[in-house]
């Protein structure tokens, strides 16, 4: 088996899946009609990175030979995946979702940074227990499960950050500590799983070879046990802080952009009040220039 063949016949075209992702374009669509803008990208983007995640040899090859392509999968359904979503909801669907009863409320709870905090981060390390993450990869409901939770709560984590009500976000400068532990939460993650004994995940030292692959992964890749949970690991502490740090950079901006608002609104607020003064000092000027120009004719009178 060549890498091209390997590629091209571990696609998973689940009907579930495809029609979960054709549902949430659909509904997004039609909620907006008319009305998409720019921001429309970041969803649609959303939704074509999670059919990738689920569909395409990322599921397969995670699943059944390499660690490291699972955590790549894991990444992209944790932190790539909710924020775009997200970023892709205009603020009038937000406010309008949030009139609801029931929405409202839950968002009041579940938006409270701790909260928020606690399941996305929670939710990540339990599923990497050993006896947890082994078994999603034995049983395929608990795989099913698995991927759920970490969309629900990776949703609610990211809430606070990019909640499309601008009013409801964290400020600035508690977004950055907010993702910053974070990030450093995810770091420690993957530096266990880097330093870890091989074989931390027993599935992944003797996997069942389903597509007749593992030797191409072994010897044509060049991928041992070993290589394969370090760069698992180092996948998630390097390429997980690099997305954290684009959030955090993207919180010093709108910080910047905010200072940027307040001073403007000061300079504003100052030239307000001098418009008065100025009117005074032109006024008592004018008043001046009168005495003087009434002084001088009865001078001439004179």
């Amino acid at each position: 088996m060549t890498t091209w063949d390997l590629l091209a016949s571990t696609w998973s075209w689940e009907p579930s899946i495809l029609g979960g992702c054709v549902g949430l374009l659909g509904a997004y669509f039609a909620i907006l009609r008319s009305r998409a803008s720019g921001r429309s990208f970041y969803y649609v983007l959303g939704v074509v990175v999670l059919l990738l995640a689920l569909v395409s040899p990322i599921d397969t090859l995670g699943e059944q030979y390499l660690f490291s392509i699972h955590m790549l999968q894991h990444m992209l359904l944790v932190l790539v995946v909710p924020p775009l979503l997200l970023l892709g909801i205009p603020a009038w669907v937000g406010r309008d979702l949030l009139s609801m009863r029931f929405a409202g409320r839950a968002e009041h709870w579940l938006s409270r940074p701790v909260i928020a905090w606690t399941a996305g981060v929670a939710t990540l390390w339990i599923w990497h227990l050993p006896i947890l993450y082994n078994a999603a990869l034995v049983h395929q409901d608990i795989h099913i499960l698995e991927h759920e939770s970490f969309l629900v709560t990776a949703t609610i984590f990211w809430w606070p950050v990019v909640t499309p009500v601008e009013q409801l976000r964290l400020p600035p400068l508690s977004a950055i500590v907010y993702l910053s532990l974070g990030m450093a939460s995810e770091s420690i993650l993957g530096i266990i799983l880097t330093f870890a004994p091989v074989g931390f995940y027993p599935s992944y030292l003797h996997p069942f070879d389903t597509f007749g692959a593992l030797s191409l992964v072994r010897q044509g890749w060049g991928i041992s046990a070993e290589i394969d949970q370090q760069v698992g690991g180092l996948l998630m502490w390097i390429g997980g802080s690099a997305i954290f740090l684009i959030a955090i950079l993207g919180a010093l901006n709108r910080w910047y952009a905010t200072v940027e608002e307040d001073e403007e609104e000061l300079l504003q607020a100052g030239a307000a009040q001098l418009i008065p003064v100025r009117g005074r000092i032109d006024s008592v000027a004018e008043q001046a220039g009168a005495m003087r120009s009434f002084r001088e004719l009865q001078r001439v009178d004179e």
